[in-house]
């Protein structure tokens, strides 16, 4: 009995400092997955992803090799519809296939928005970069363009997608963060791209600006409608986002009409802008990308000072989004390491 109870009490002794290192390795194991994960999907060059294939070529799906942006014939011949997949004012995207791989066709709804939509396929010429979607191909004379399929569709299903069991394990703060950090480096690229100074217009409201992004499988955001890109000529003109009145919060204040209640709207009396305007929505939708997971409240305490100074009133005293970007990624490298320290901690 006396040798009995011994063993017993020894082996809680010897087991209690077991389970526990068990338990310090695995969240250690976890920590470091996380961050090779993040690591392996980071963009740090815009260009990375499309320096696989010289200029004016593409590699999607399960290619191996670089082929030259599609022309008309080719996308008359070989690309098939499948099904219609979204629809705006602007264009009908339609699943299709070409030469076994998915691809997204988009056509021209109307003649009325041909400027538009040749606008888009111009933007998405210049813009080729690891923020946006790549370009398979364009025909402007039949109003269609060729673009790389994404299935989970636009930013707007984040929360749905990651409530699915594949996705589920990725609902974190690291996911949610790298989100928010490619909508902050797309800013960036777009306000000195090589198109010049861009103002992302479509953004009147958060639906609106987050179904401009598609989420692609590996968790990271896409910049996709191109269609609104108007150019800030600095020292000459701003934009204007339309041409009828904008309202709500959700706009930056320059946005507005200045002249008040009593003074009819008019579009030859409302102010240009500029870039800044872009600035002012990123708190926004990052609250949306970062969402309620474990260590948001967290992030959001961090990032307070910079949401802070994206939304003065005067647009000049607002930061640039290359200001903002390495204020997110810093966020983003301290609480790594915050949760690395507190694994090694309990080690």
């Amino acid at each position: 009995m006396g040798g009995t109870a011994s063993y017993g009490t020894s082996g809680a002794r010897c087991g209690l400092p077991a389970v526990l290192l068990c338990l310090a390795a695995l969240l250690f194991a976890n920590v470091l997955l996380y961050i090779y994960l993040d690591a392996l999907y980071q963009d740090t060059n815009p260009l990375l992803a499309h320096m696989q294939c010289p200029p004016r070529h593409f590699k999607v799906g399960t290619m191996t090799t670089c082929t030259p942006w599609l022309q008309c014939p080719e996308i008359r011949a070989e690309v098939h519809r499948v099904k219609l997949i979204g629809q705006g004012a602007v264009k009908r995207v339609y699943l299709s296939e070409w030469r076994g791989q998915k691809v997204a066709l988009s056509v021209l709804s109307s003649e009325q928005y041909k400027e538009d939509f040749l606008h888009g396929v111009s933007m998405l010429r210049s813009l080729q970069s690891t923020h946006v979607v790549s370009l398979i191909g364009a025909c402007e004379e039949e109003g269609v363009f060729v673009t790389e399929y994404h299935p989970l569709g636009s930013a707007l299903t984040l929360d749905a997608t990651l409530a699915q069991d594949r996705y589920r394990w990725r609902n974190s703060w690291h996911t949610r963060l790298q989100l928010a950090i490619d909508y902050v480096a797309f800013m960036a690229y777009l306000h000195s791209s090589p198109a010049g100074i861009r103002v992302m217009c479509d953004s009147n409201d958060l639906h609106k600006t987050l179904s401009q992004f598609l989420l692609a499988s590996d968790m990271h955001l896409l910049a996709n409608d191109l269609d609104a890109l108007p150019e800030v000529e600095r020292g000459h003109r701003g934009v204007k986002c339309g041409h009828h009145e904008l309202t709500g919060d959700f706009v930056a204040p320059e946005q507005l009409w200045p002249h008040g209640e009593d003074v009819p709207f008019s579009d030859e009396l409302m102010p240009d802008y500029d870039e800044k305007t872009d600035i002012w929505k990123i708190p926004d939708v990052t609250r949306f990308l970062l969402g309620n997971v474990l260590g948001s409240d967290v992030i959001h305490f961090h990032l307070f000072q910079i949401y802070t100074e994206c939304k003065r009133k005067d647009p000049h005293l607002r930061p640039s989004a290359l200001e903002v970007l390495n204020v997110y990624r810093s966020v983003y490298d301290s609480m790594i390491e915050s949760q690395s320290q507190r694994v090694r901690e309990m080690l």
